[in-house]
């Protein structure tokens, strides 16, 4: 595909909201806020290790932008630590949910929430003191274009939070022995109600994820989150366990990649 089919097609794929099946599985349908707040509770327990990205800095009064918004659930927590919040998106229904949740805190959203690609992001050299991208770049068809505009809006001393999905995850080697094709093996990380896969995925090592990150001054990377193992479907330890085990770090589905510039 062309670049310009994957944007296109990754507009419309990432409409239906990244977190909507955990929407439906807890009967969530709106957006009102005892709604967000109840799929913010479950989503958060779920990734339980993901405030702790934010924590770890002081962001009040920051320019903080995140690419790749979702159902908003970290946005709003960013928002929400004092951080001078912008998002970006390349579609239209993450852009609206973030910008409804900015509203619900009373913060201008409009201006602050853009939709847009994330390899041509429309903000100029160095605008943000932090930059967050939780499982969006290596969706964009071009990852080490996308990481170089994710340094580029980064102010001096600025620091970026980004998550890829790890080529070496007990998941990823798993479905290259069952998938019997690319979507195959994209589909069973991402899927929008009908059952189809994303347009585009993105796996990473370590060492390739360091030279991707290879301008940054200092660049740490962890990895986390784990399916519950199992064994000719029997399961060996609950994915609770399996969290607190030393599995994730090994296994793990993500890489989080934490880079100073």
């Amino acid at each position: 595909m062309t670049q310009v089919e994957i944007d296109r097609q990754n507009a419309s794929f990432w409409s239906e909201l990244c977190g909507s099946s955990l929407a439906r599985s807890i009967g969530i349908t709106g957006n009102e806020p005892d709604a967000l707040e109840r799929f913010d509770a479950r989503y958060f327990g779920f990734y339980r290790y993901l405030k702790g990205y934010v924590d770890r800095f002081d962001l009040s009064g920051r320019a903080v932008l995140e690419i790749g918004l979702g159902y908003g659930t970290l946005g709003q927590y960013i928002a929400e630590r004092g951080a001078v919040y912008h998002g970006l998106d390349i579609a239209p229904t993450p852009v609206e949910m973030m910008r409804h949740r900015l509203r619900l805190l009373g913060q201008e959203a409009d201006e602050r929430v853009r939709q847009g690609s994330a390899l041509e992001n429309p903000w100029p050299d160095a605008a943000f003191d932090a930059v967050y991208s939780i499982g969006c770049l290596h969706h964009t068809g071009d990852l080490e274009r996308a990481v170089a505009e994710v340094h580029r809006v980064l102010k001096p001393g600025g620091n970026a939070v980004v998550m890829l999905y790890n080529r070496h995850s007990a998941r990823r080697l798993r479905a290259g022995l069952r998938a019997r094709s690319a979507a195959a093996i994209r589909g069973s990380y991402d899927q929008n109600a009908e059952g189809a896969p994303a347009p585009h995925t993105d796996f990473t090592s370590r060492r390739e994820a360091r030279r991707l990150f290879g301008a940054f001054s200092r660049v740490k990377i962890d990895a986390q989150n784990l399916d519950a193992p199992t064994f000719r479907g029997r399961t060996l330890l609950s994915r609770e366990q399996a969290l607190r085990s030393p599995l994730p770090r090994m296994l793990g589905l993500d890489l989080y990649i934490v880079a100073l510039k």
